[in-house]
Parts: C-alpha cells; sequence; structure tokens
C-alpha cells in the first residue's frame, strides 16, 4: 500500500508549527515502512522524522531523505521493532522555508519496498594508547584526569562514521570517553556497550537536541528527550533519569543558544571545535559573564562529523577527574564540577587542571594564566603551580589571544 502527501510549505506554515505531523495508517501485521522525502533544495531546507502509536521512532533531519523501518532493523537514526497498527506521523521539520514556498511529495509504502543500508565494516581493534604515551596530569587521592570528548555524532545523524569506526577513532587519538550525541535520536545506543568493549574505552550515551532556537546535549542512559518541547521539559526529563544537561556552543553562528528557560541547566559546552575558526574571539566570555559562571559546570566537545573536515575528536579535551573512566563515574564527576578543558588534542597541547587550592599549568611556558576578574601572570615552564583561589573560571591564552584552557 502506498500513500503519498504534497503540499507547497510557506513561511506561514512553517509560522503555525515548525513540525508538520502527516499522518500515515499502518495495518496489523504490517512488518515494515518505507518514507521517501523530495523537496526543492533551491527553496528550503526540509528535515525528516517518525512517530508511532507507542512513541518516537527516530530523525535523520537533512541528513538522508529516506528511511526503513523493519521488526529487526531500521535505517541510521530510527528504532526497529514491531510496527504497532494504527495512525503513525512522518514528522517533517520545517527549517528553512523560502519566501515562495517549498514544495514538498512524501511517498509512504507500508510495507516496504526498500531494504535497510546495512553498517560499514568496523575496523579492527588497535592497541590501546599506552599508559606512557598518556598526559601526566595530578590528582587528587582516588582521582585520574581521563580525557574525554562530550559532542560527537555518527551515521545515526549526520555524521559520516558509524558508531564502531567513531569509536576506533577515538581510541586512536588517545581518548578515554566519548560521548556520542546524535541529533533528535537514540537509535545509536543499543550499539555503544559492543563498541566500547570492542576498542577500549567509554561510550557515553547521549542525545543532542537540535532545534533553530539553539542545541542542549542530554548524557546519560535514558530514552528519548523530545526536542519538540520547550527546554524546561528536557531538563525535568534529563533530571528524572539522572542524567546531565548541557547548553552546546551558546555562542555559534546561526546555533547559538536563544532559549529562556526558568530550569537553567547548570552545565555549558564552554569550549567547542568552532573556536579554532575564530581562536581570538571572545563571545563566550560575555555570554558567561551575563549568564554568571560561578557554579556553573563546563564541558568542552568536538562536535566531530566528517573526517577530513578540519575538526579532530577530542580537539578539545574535557578533562575529567573521577575515581574510574565508566559512563556513571565520570558523569558523576562533571555533575561534581571536576573538569578541565584544553583545545586538544588529548595528548599534546596545555592543561589547566586543579590541584588542591592551586592550580596547575601544564605544557604551558609563555601563556598567560587570566582569571575572571582579568588578572594575568606569565607563565614559565612546562609545569607550573598558579594560584587558584579567586572564584569563578581560570583560563590560558596565548600571546596572540588564542584561548588554549580553561578550569574552574
Amino acid at each position: 500500500m502506498t500513500q503519498r502527501f504534497s503540499a507547497r510549505l510557506t513561511p506561514e506554515d512553517r509560522a503555525a508549527t515548525p513540525y508538520l505531523a502527516v499522518p500515515v495508517d499502518v495495518p496489523a501485521g504490517a512488518g515494515s515502512i518505507e518514507v521517501e522525502l523530495t523537496f526543492d533544495h533551491q527553496a528550503g531546507v526540509i528535515d525528516l522524522g517518525c512517530e508511532g502509536p507507542g512513541g518516537w521512532r527516530g530523525w535523520s533531519g537533512g541528513a538522508r531523505q529516506r528511511f526503513v523501518i523493519t521488526d529487526d532493523a531500521a535505517t541510521w537514526g530510527y528504532l526497529p521493532g514491531p510496527l504497532e497498527p494504527g495512525v503513525w506521523h512522518v514528522v517533517l521539520g520545517l527549517y528553512r522555508v523560502s519566501a515562495g514556498g517549498v514544495a514538498v511529495s512524501v511517498r509512504i509504502d507500508v510495507p516496504a519496498t526498500g531494504v535497510v543500508e546495512p553498517d560499514p565494516p568496523a575496523p579492527p581493534a588497535a592497541a590501546p594508547v599506552s599508559a606512557g604515551r598518556r598526559r601526566a596530569l595530578p590528582g587528587a587521592a582516588g582521582l585520574t584526569w581521563w580525557a574525554c570528548d562530550f559532542h560527537a555524532h555518527t551515521l545515526h545523524s549526520d555524521g559520516a562514521l558509524s558508531v564502531a569506526q567513531l569509536a576506533a577513532r577515538a581510541a586512536g587519538q588517545g581518548l578515554d570517553a566519548l560521548a556520542i550525541t546524535d541529533h533528535n535520536t537514540v537509535s545509536g545506543h543499543r550499539l555503544l556497550p559492543d563498541a566500547a568493549q570492542r576498542y577500549g574505552l567509554t561510550l557515553i550515551p547521549g542525545q543532542e537536541m537540535t532545534t533553530d532556537r539553539g542545541h542542549a546535549n542530554a548524557f546519560g542512559a535514558m530514552p528519548f528527550v523530545d526536542f519538540r518541547r520547550h527546554p524546561d521539559q528536557w531538563a525535568a526529563d534529563v533530571r528524572a533519569h539522572g542524567g546531565l544537561l548541557s547548553v552546546n556552543h551558546p555562542v555559534a553562528f546561526d546555533c547559538s543558544w536563544q532559549w529562556t528557560m526558568h530550569d537553567r541547566p547548570g552545565l555549558v559546552e564552554a569550549m567547542h571545535s568552532s573556536w579554532s575558526y575564530a581562536p581570538t574571539d571572545t563571545s563566550i566570555w560575555s555570554w558567561l559573564a551575563a549568564r554568571g559562571a560561578d557554579g556553573l559546570g563546563v564541558v568542552g566537545g568536538s562536535d566531530f562529523h566528517t573526517p577530513g573536515e578540519g575538526i579532530e575528536v577530542g580537539s578539545p579535551t574535557t578533562w575529567v577527574a573521577a575515581p574510574d573512566p565508566s559512563s556513571d563515574s565520570l558523569l558523576d564527576a562533571v555533575a561534581a564540577g571536576r573538569t578541565a578543558l584544553s583545545m586538544g588534542p588529548p595528548l599534546d597541547g596545555p592543561v589547566l587542571v586543579r590541584d588542591g587550592d592551586d592550580l596547575l599549568a601544564v605544557g604551558a611556558d609563555g601563556a598567560l594564566h587570566t582569571d575572571w576578574e582579568g588578572r594575568q601572570r606569565m607563565v614559565h615552564g612546562d609545569r607550573v603551580r598558579l594560584a587558584g583561589d579567586t572564584p569563578g573560571l581560570h583560563r590560558l591564552v596565548a600571546a596572540d589571544g588564542r584561548i588554549l584552557a580553561i578550569s574552574p
């Protein structure tokens, strides 16, 4: 059975709702569904997702215009499983719509006429990075500084690598942990345990709630967080499942944070790979000053998508002081504020970590230590102890103004 939907969507349609739900009848015993979207790419950008009677089944955004869901397999970004009979909805995200409108056509086949794309072959497991190559950073009794990246994407949204391929790449960069934060889907979570064991690192389940008013990451084992709701509801849902919510790249071109929240997250992505394009930009400090940095936890993320783009996984690096590199241990430490950020990569570059009441600058000879009030001191030497008793964030800045590292 083939069902079709066609329309010219206008800015007025987008003003009415950014998420247009197209109803689809799915009979009992259908076994599979296939959806194909076509639209005029010169006139707009239309995202694609799907919701069944039992809940959210996936999102591919603008990464692909076709998906298949069956009882035991699904296109990247979508959840496999039995198709509940009843009314389903193909969800169209009206991300960009030109003044003249955009012609949209959707074809739905129940059952599917095509097949689910297979994952690329998993890379072989390489030898782990030796302990001698890891950074020698001082930790309080019972704690170790683990190298983490809290923002990365796979084929399950708009990334170019499978979960296995990305895990292998992260391990090769010297990371101890990586958060998989695909856009508006948790479909990759089921693959994390096997990939983590194969490549010898922790894979933290995450989701990036992605809207045109800003992005946020949910960290921890939890079901889908509905990005179509207000971020106050994201915060409530994440808290209910014992996770952490972080505002992503709050000053980042057209992805800057614009939401007003009554339940403001206590965590922010204060170092992001986009800084590599504008390394002396001070807008993040303006945002932090307006938000108030006291008591605000900080993480960093590469936002890695595709090899060859100039962004590498692990750059920046979030250093987390935790008893062990398990997901729960790392997230507990992040919640407690035991983090430090460096522009990376993990095995190189200046780092500023807290050591008791002091700070220790490692590999930062020639940098300026700047506290929250703007007081500065030149760093001379490879391992230099600095006063860390002033409140607020501390940072290491290169002579040319580049931000090198951050520490609470």
